[in-house]
């Protein structure tokens, strides 16, 4: 049941980590710079202020928030805002508000990052031309077709899997924040006074320098929006590793942001019209190679973002903020799954982004309004955590007075973009959260008609059916997925489908009942006999990072229990007992039809339709159980929530 773990700090893990998680703000150096200056006349203001901004928001967010505190809110190792929530909703169930909008606004900024990182990287071609010393000239080159033709082949090699190359990710990346830092060093060495911008006075000088300055704290927290990976990724990684890796990102980061400033401090008075702050600090010579590392670290941060949408997907679901889309696992180590659906919409969007804005420039303008959402869903969950860890009040309202007046400031900053893109990724964002509202809703609404009876009040004619061979056997093993909390107990729906729509005689009737738990790697089971050798209920307890293959898990279960002498199938099958042979299995997977009877209020009326059109696009069932559709038997059952009562008919004589 377990997967590939990496928890403890060790050489390896770090540079696992590296190629995991910091691909995101690894990448930033691309275009944070340029969205900070613009088409600004460039001036010892703006340059120093811009980068001492970006130094102190990498500190105070990523540093002291992520890092240091937020890093802190693990659950048994897992992190993310949907694993922090889960810490917290029995206490406070209301927080479900707050988790929606930021997992949405998480999964919503996967859909630019893979474009905005992308086409960064390829249009530093644009710098291969005649005025710096090349016999080509790309200066105009078309990037949209090169940056598409990258974007399919990473989402189409998904399916496969990134285990081959997953450990190509952490070298590259390595490589890339050397290059970061030397490129920076190699700038700060010709203009040192750009060291300067560490005083945080510079802040303040940049937020002045015009009445309307305090927008460009919008193109300033681009710097800072990988953070979240940080937390997202905590189980994939472990903390001392991020910590210890973080260190040297960051020292890489600072070191190009500066050198990037001391090239920008050459050009006072100047204009950047078309030119990248990222691949001036480059030596001409090295502007190919430079490209092609870019690229790859592009890719990389990309992949990563990818990765952590099927994890942030496969939590949602398990919560029920999903339906059940189907989740492919492609290896053992842990966060490799492949989600079909989530991996459609996301190829379909990061091309739309890119069709739509064409350059990573427009891009930015979208770039950051729902991870700054995001940012203050996670701090609002925070407060609630430090206050059940019994954090002194006085000291979790000064924490998170300083966190939320950044985090609005950044906020409003962003805001507005709202019409110059910004529209974008926030429809994408809302669209999202109705589709959480409609999934939590739905099951809300589906528990009001769940009716549950007594096992034990069907022992006689399960046992009858079981012996009457006047009936074709349908299976050695009926099994029913139960929803039923309690072990004696099943849903009325259950015994109807047994008994009435087809008597279906078996050997044994299994009833399976499966409790997602608040941990992520519970792995444990209970059985109830309700009849000896005949009728039994299990409970699978699994963590909601578990791989849910219930055929695997009760094959196991069985086998268990005719080892221990619990389950005696000499009377059913003298000869395969001895070849240690436990019979065949059929699921019967009941699923509920809203019938036409039902009388319920609009919205939820529109909630159910909704739902039903989802569960269409969500896939197979059986997959999501991991069970072999050859075993599996589906049947339709009208449900009634609330019946029409104002029905009056006239009887004729």
């Amino acid at each position: 049941m377990g997967e590939t773990r990496i928890d403890k700090f060790t050489p390896a893990g770090v540079l696992i980590t590296l190629g995991i998680i910091f691909g995101d703000i690894g990448t930033s150096p691309l275009y944070v710079m340029n969205a900070i200056v613009g088409t600004k006349a460039i001036n010892e203001t703006l340059v120093l202020g811009g980068i001492s901004a970006v130094f102190w928001t990498l500190t105070i967010q990523t540093t002291l928030k992520y890092v240091v505190m937020v890093l802190r809110a693990d659950n048994k190792g897992e992190g993310g805002i949907f694993s922090l929530y889960s810490l917290l909703r029995r206490r406070y169930p209301y927080l479900v508000v707050g988790t929606m909008i930021g997992g949405a606004m998480l999964l919503a900024d996967c859909i630019i990052t893979p474009p905005i990182s992308v086409s960064s990287a390829v249009e530093g071609l644009r710098n291969i031309n005649p005025e710096n010393g090349y016999s080509i000239d790309w200066s105009n080159i078309q990037t949209v077709p090169i940056v598409i033709s990258i974007l399919l082949a990473i989402f189409l090699f998904q399916r496969v899997g990134t285990n081959s190359v997953g450990k190509f990710f952490g070298p590259v990346m390595t490589v890339w924040f050397v290059m970061l830092a030397i490129l920076g060093v190699g700038q700060i060495i010709h203009h040192p006074e750009v060291l300067k911008a560490l005083n945080p006075i510079w802040v303040w000088r940049f937020l002045n320098m015009s009445p309307d300055a305090y927008l460009l704290l919008g193109a300033v927290f681009l710097c800072t929006t990988g953070a979240e990976a940080l937390y997202s990724d905590l189980g994939h990684c472990g903390k001392q590793n991020i910590r210890v890796s973080w260190a040297f990102v960051k020292t890489s980061l600072v070191l190009n942001y500066f050198g990037q400033g001391a090239w920008l401090m050459s050009k006072t008075g100047e204009q950047l019209v078309d030119a990248r702050t990222f691949y001036g600090i480059m030596p001409e010579w090295f502007l190919p190679f430079g490209i092609s590392i870019a690229t790859l670290a592009a890719i990389i941060a990309s992949q990563a973002v990818i990765t952590g949408s099927y994890t942030l997907a496969s939590e949602a679901i398990r919560l029920h903020f999903l339906p059940k889309f189907t989740v492919k696992f492609t290896s053992t180590i842990k966060g490799q799954i492949y989600i079909p659906a989530v991996n459609n919409a996301l190829l379909f969007g990061t091309i739309a982004i890119t069709l739509a804005f064409r350059e990573s420039i427009a891009m930015e303008a979208a770039y950051g309004l729902a991870i700054s959402l995001s940012f203050l869903m996670t701090s609002t969950l925070l407060t609630y955590y430090l206050r059940v860890k019994n954090w002194p009040i006085p000291i979790i309202a000064l924490i998170m007075l300083g966190l939320f007046t950044v985090e609005i400031a950044f906020l409003t900053a962003n805001l507005s973009k709202l019409m110059e893109g910004g529209w974008v990724v926030l429809l994408i964002g809302a669209i999202m959260i109705a589709i959480m509202y409609v999934s939590f809703r739905s099951g809300r609404i589906k528990q009001q008609m769940v009716a549950t009876e007594k096992l034990t009040n069907y022992r006689t004619q399960l046992r009858s059916l079981s012996e009457d061979t006047t009936l074709p056997k349908f299976a050695t093993h009926l099994i029913y997925l139960s929803k039923a909390p309690l072990d004696d107990e099943a849903e009325s729906l259950l015994f109807y489908s047994i008994l009435q729509k087809r008597p279906k005689r078996a050997d044994f009737y299994w009833f399976v009942y499966v409790e997602v738990t608040d941990e992520p790697y519970t792995s444990e089971y209970k059985v109830s006999v309700i009849e000896k050798n005949d009728i039994y209920k299990v409970r699978f307890r699994l963590g909601f990072r578990m791989q849910p293959k219930i055929n695997l898990y009760l094959r196991n279960v069985i086998s268990e229990m005719v080892q221990n002498k619990e389950i005696d199938l000499e009377p059913y099958y003298h000869g395969f007992s001895k070849h240690h042979q436990i019979g065949d299995f059929r699921f019967v997977l009941v699923e509920e039809e809203m019938s036409a009877e039902n009388e319920l209020p609009i919205l939820d009326t529109l909630v159910m339709d909704a739902y039903g059109y989802l569960k269409t696009l969500a896939g197979k069932p059986e997959k999501w159980f991991g069970l072999d559709g050859s075993v599996v038997t589906k049947e339709f059952v009208p449900i009634v929530i609330t019946p029409r009562t104002d029905i009056k008919l006239k009887r004729l004589s």
